[in-house]
């Protein structure tokens, strides 16, 4: 398994003097640390007495070319290329201040170019994956620190982690010359700082592990993956089935690789959607997979116990099968945009903004065996609306419990087995309305606080109910988001923050009255609405709030045109009976919103 483990300080690993290669491959992760591994990375070189000791990597040696040797980095890669980053920091603060180098730092400066840039070639000594622009943005990094590479064009590579690392590192050696840390050591000059840093990490040791075999080294990657980022389950599961793969013939790593690849790419970017639906597409089909003893319902506990025991079972059905259902769970999960989006697109879309993942698993069943049931997409749609009132009920009133959820869904799944057509959609309603909240409840909790028990929840029903009046000529993108956030916010009309203006105190008849119709009224269902210039409308007051424009004389305020500020836009005054009347009609359009299912 093994041909050899050997402790190395990194100078030796990247030998300036050979022409060795470490190569990443395409089926690792992309660069992953962050600033909290950033830092803690160099504040342990820097108080390490004599050699830090960085861990392992693992190799798998399979070039044949003895004068340009070349090595696959299967564990360690996180860890090599910020050792690597760093070093590129350590050179560009030196090469900077050449001019007050001895000697020796000089020749310091010339073998760490070679360390990290092949002598007589432009080529880096560590190669990266293609994945997140990761090679591109290493390259251009190299050429930024004065190192001798080809200049390559990263747009935005500032924004993401290699060139920030880089960065950070440099900030940091910079700051270490103003601030050595120790009140009794001498002041440093930026080069000075600079080698020590180098130095620090040229002597730190790492364990080098060699093997032969790809198999050998996933089994090895498995088991000593001790430092860095954790791996997630998905990864451990990917590394099951990339090591089996190879132990058994059926396929190359790079094939292997390629369809769980072709997978993730189906179920978007999102770590969680990954596991989500691995777990999802074991509880859809549990009826139909090989027997996997304790094992009732897939958890994240269990979930690299099953996957092993089904790509033992069969390994290339399982992935054939995996990448198929991931194509209908990444439609259903909304993970790409679609060009030509049908009814069941849209009713999916909404039922990914009500957060109803639970649910998932018997769209997933329902999808995969939507011919053989004879359901159609309108019967898919009409089975997706459901799931939306279920989940607005659900989420308003927190009941059932989240746990109840995966087996509740596996169970319609069961009784559904032997239905087809509108039997199945019967099976459906039946359950949703025995485990849904009943319209008294909902209506209760709707009229309670809705805002500071589930912003979220809030959020849904107000954008559903606006949604119900807009036209083409007024539609708006309630959920559209800039930099992450919502463009269009939940605004409170009776503002929630101390220091009312006195147009409100007076309209509300005097500071007593309006702290209790704040206390009382502010976060009710119809106290809020939405709006793009939620900053720019702020604590004015109500009359001012509904009438205000822009620059251009627009609308800006409660006439803006939305469904949900219709009524605003007419009134008067606004105190707690205001409240208390949109209240009560905002319920009850939410109750028909978002109904039980018929019998």
């Amino acid at each position: 398994m093994i041909q050899s483990a050997t402790q190395y300080p990194v100078r030796t690993l990247l030998d300036a003097q050979s022409n060795l290669t470490y190569v990443i491959p395409p089926y690792q992760r992309e660069y992953s640390w962050q600033r909290g591994q950033w830092e803690n990375l160099f504040q342990d070189l820097l108080e390490a007495e004599g050699q830090h000791f960085l861990g392992t990597i693992i190799t798998l040696n399979n070039s044949t070319d003895t004068m340009n040797p070349r090595l696959e980095l299967i564990d360690g890669q996180q860890r090599l290329t910020t050792l690597s980053i760093l070093l590129a920091a350590c050179y560009s603060v030196l090469v900077e201040h050449r001019e007050q180098l001895d000697f020796d730092q000089n020749f310091g400066v010339q073998s760490l170019d070679r360390q990290l840039v092949i002598a007589g070639t432009k080529a880096p000594r560590l190669v990266l994956q293609t994945q997140g622009e990761n090679r591109k943005d290493y390259h251009w990094m190299l050429h930024e620190a004065g190192l001798p590479v080809d200049e390559v064009e990263s747009p935005y590579c500032g924004l993401r982690r290699i060139v920030r690392c880089f960065n950070h590192f440099r900030g940091a050696i910079l700051e270490l010359a103003e601030e050595p840390g120790d009140p009794d050591a001498p002041a440093m000059t930026p080069p000075e700082a600079a080698y020590r840093m180098m130095s620090a990490v040229n002597n730190a040791i790492i364990v080098k592990i060699e093997v032969s075999t790809a198999s050998d080294a996933f089994t090895l990657f498995e088991s000593l993956n001790n430092r860095g980022l954790p791996l997630s389950p998905v990864d451990l599961i990917k590394n099951q089935f990339l090591a089996l793969s190879d132990a058994r013939g059926e396929m190359d790593v790079q094939d292997a690789f390629t369809r769980w690849d072709g997978m993730l790419r189906n179920l978007g970017d999102s770590y969680n959607n990954h596991e989500r639906f691995l777990r999802h597409y074991y509880n859809a089909f549990i009826s139909e997979l090989p027997p996997v003893a304790n094992a009732s319902v897939a958890t994240k506990k269990n979930l690299i116990h099953i996957f092993e025991t089904l790509f033992k079972s069969d390994l290339t059905g399982q992935i054939n099968k995996l990448v198929q259902a991931s194509a209908l769970f990444g439609r259903i999960a909304c993970t790409r945009k679609r060009p030509d989006p049908t009814r069941l697109d849209l009713a999916y879309q909404n039922l990914n903004r009500v957060q109803a993942a639970p649910s998932y698993v018997l769209l997933l069943w329902l999808e995969a065996h939507a011919e053989d049931k004879n359901l159609t997409e309108r019967d898919l749609t009409i089975v997706t609306d459901m799931l939306v009132s279920f989940f607005a009920r659900r989420n308003v009133t927190g009941y059932p419990a989240t746990y109840v959820l995966p087996r509740m869904f596996m169970g319609i799944i069961k009784d559904s087995l032997d239905k087809e057509g509108a039997e199945v959609l019967r099976v459906i309603a039946n359950a949703l309305r025995r485990n849904s909240s009943d319209d008294e409840t909902f209506r209760s909790r709707l009229e309670q606080d809705l805002y500071t028990e589930n912003v979220d929840a809030a959020r849904f029903v107000l954008t559903s109910l606006s949604e119900q009046g807009m036209t083409d000529e007024n539609r708006k993108d309630l959920w559209e988001r800039q930099s992450g956030k919502y463009v269009w916010t939940i605004e409170h009309i009776l503002p929630q923050g101390e220091n009312l203006p006195d147009a409100w105190t007076d309209m509300l008849g005097g500071p007593d009255a309006a702290a209790q119709a704040q206390a009382g009224y502010a976060h009710k269902l119809g106290n809020l609405t939405f709006s793009v210039y939620n900053s720019n409308l702020g604590n004015r007051g109500f009359l001012d709030k509904r009438d205000h424009r822009d620059t251009n004389g627009n609308f800006i305020g409660y006439r803006n045109g939305i469904p949900l500020n219709a009524d605003l836009a007419t009134k008067e005054s606004w105190g707690p009976a205001e409240i208390q009347e949109r209240t009560e009609h905002l319920v009850d359009r939410a109750l028909t919103r978002f109904p039980l299912p018929h019998e």
